[in-house]
């Protein structure tokens, strides 16, 4: 099969996510045949370099031999059944290491990232309810957050391209200034504006906190708002106001958690721990959708009751699959095997050296680096920059889905070193031909 046949099959059948569908009258789609290591396939003979981690799942290469041998001997043993009333090995050997990882208690899965949100603000509000708090309903987001799709998840989220046209579903939270050091004063340090942005949010707690039941933020990077990151005493703070003022900490880890950002979860940064901790993105190494929340046993027990109406009564058919659940246990076995933590420490010191031409490139602002992802701002960027880098980049075999006039590297773990240099190297030669 060629392309161009299977690009006017997919047109005529799919609807495509976050895309305007029209643009592909004059934008191709990208035909992918079969993936392998960093590198996704046509079925001309093309490869691209999957820069964004397709979409920042895929953490140990396409294709990875150890999660598909996982995934073969599990397919022999069992494929799904319903988690209401039935338990298997692969869900209370994945919760057993989850929460010996986050030092949680109980995880409740679902399918998405957006999912897990929805269930933490559900618990949240619950939680509340429960123990006598019912006024504490409201719920309070960072300026820019990005967590998720959904009506709940949208209702917390701050991104008017995606929230606007939903307004009316949508119910109101607040938002209280971000840290994302971009957005500090000039001269201001990172950790002194993070002190600054921790201080708006105790004035909105101090006002609001007998109605507000959690805060919810990314920890350290905020991905949708074009990686922008911040200084951990920002986690540090939020999470001893939070106590304070008696208000849940949500830590929406969906993109960051699984060694992003250079430690397994990124709030371990601050030295702090979430009431409640959402996962998924890299959970499952790409392969299979599944995200889980993790919380305190002190909220576990408020639900625990002879009441059936006090239980926490969310579900989905396919909650806690076996087959996603045996793909993350052996996301988590490469994680200790290989010491992925320590080795992607080395990547991403021979990523910084190698990229050092981009650092200092005239059009370039804001090099900054957490772990193993990367951003820059194109300063004189020109209308439908994004666009044309992604066209660009697709003809040099790289695969970057620049966020407005922000240029991201999330690859996955396996990058190698050759590879990393015709990652930067493309690049820059996009930046001087664009």
């Amino acid at each position: 099969m060629s392309n161009q046949e299977f690009l006017h099959r997919s047109l005529a059948a799919v609807w495509h996510p976050c895309t305007q569908m029209k643009q592909h009258e004059t934008l191709p789609l990208v035909p992918i045949a079969r993936g392998e290591g960093v590198w996704l396939h046509d079925f001309d003979g093309r490869r691209y370099l999957d820069a964004v981690s397709s979409w920042w799942v895929n953490l140990f290469g396409h294709c990875n031999p150890r999660i598909n041998a996982a995934l073969k001997d599990q397919l022999d043993k069992l494929d799904h059944v319903m988690l209401a009333g039935f338990t298997h090995q692969p869900v209370v050997e994945l919760s057993e290491r989850l929460s010996r990882l986050s030092g949680l208690g109980h995880c409740f899965y679902g399918s998405d990232g957006a999912s897990a949100t929805e269930i933490a603000l559900k618990m949240s509000f619950h939680y509340w309810r429960n123990s006598g708090r019912p006024a504490k309903t409201r719920f309070v987001s960072l300026q820019n957050g990005y967590h998720g799709e959904t009506v709940g998840a949208l209702s917390v989220t701050d991104m008017a391209l995606f929230k606007g046209t939903y307004a009316p579903l949508l119910r109101q939270s607040a938002q209280v200034p971000s840290p994302d050091w971009r957005l500090a004063a000039p001269g201001e340090s990172a950790e002194g504006f993070a002190l600054r942005c921790a201080a708006a949010l105790r004035t909105h707690l101090e006002q609001h906190h007998d109605e507000t039941a959690a805060l919810i933020l990314e920890p350290l990077v905020q991905g949708a708002a074009g990686m922008g990151m911040y200084d951990a005493e920002y986690l540090r703070q939020a999470r001893a106001i939070c106590d304070e003022f008696e208000v849940h900490l949500i830590a929406d880890e969906i993109a960051v958690g699984f060694g992003r950002t250079g430690t397994m979860f990124a709030h371990e940064q601050a030295g702090i721990k979430p009431d409640f901790l959402c996962l998924s993105k890299g959970i499952t190494g790409g392969y299979l959708p599944l995200s889980v929340v993790l919380t305190t046993d002190a909220v576990y027990q408020a639900f625990y009751h002879d009441d059936t109406a006090r239980g926490f009564l969310h579900s989905h058919s396919y909650t806690g699959n076996a087959l996603a659940c045996r793909a993350a246990l052996a996301v988590l076995d490469i994680f200790g095997q290989d010491k992925v933590i320590e080795a992607n420490r080395s990547r991403a010191a021979f990523f910084n050296r190698t990229a050092a031409p981009l650092k200092v490139h005239p059009r370039v602002e804001n090099f900054r680096n957490m772990g193993m992802i990367w951003a820059f701002e194109v300063a004189d960027a020109a209308p439908g920059f994004a666009r044309k880098f992604f066209e660009e980049g697709l003809k040099r075999g790289l695969l970057l889905r620049p966020i407005g006039n922000t240029v991201y590297f999330m690859p996955p773990y396996v990058i190698s070193e050759e590879e990393i240099r015709l990652l930067v190297s493309g690049t820059l030669e996009i930046l001087e031909n664009l």
